[in-house]
């Protein structure tokens, strides 16, 4: 589904990922199959739960000051970002949203990594 030999993120597909020579995926590896990678290092994005994107599960990344949050929906686009969620992610400061399936989340963040921008991952990585 996605291959970028430059990274962070090296690939992706159904429920697994390969960062910085890492894997991570949802038979247990690594931080699991829902990811909140940022300069920091890659985490497991334990907040998300369903399908509808809350407030409260986006929170984690404020504390960053990101210029840009990438939200990876799911291959198939199956999370939904709220309005609500939308209003909390522009009031905590974060000058840009993208909401992408998550192969194109990937391709995106990787895009503004490498540019030097202050981006931060929010990926759900199967449906």
């Amino acid at each position: 589904m996605f291959d970028d030999t430059k990274g962070p993120i090296e690939h992706f597909e159904w429920g697994q990922y390969r960062i910085r020579g890492e894997l991570h995926s949802m038979d247990g590896v690594g931080v699991g199959k829902d990811i909140f990678l940022s300069e920091e290092g890659v985490q497991a994005w334990t907040a998300r739960r369903g399908h509808k994107l809350k407030p409260a599960m986006v929170g984690c990344v404020f504390p960053l000051g990101v210029e840009v949050l990438v939200i990876g929906c799911g291959v198939n686009s199956a999370l939904k970002v709220l309005k609500k969620t939308r209003k909390a992610i522009k009031e905590a400061g974060v000058d840009e949203l993208i909401v992408a399936p998550t192969p194109e989340a990937c391709r995106i963040y990787n895009r503004f990594y490498r540019q030097g921008r202050k981006v931060a991952l929010l990926a759900h990585g199967t449906c």
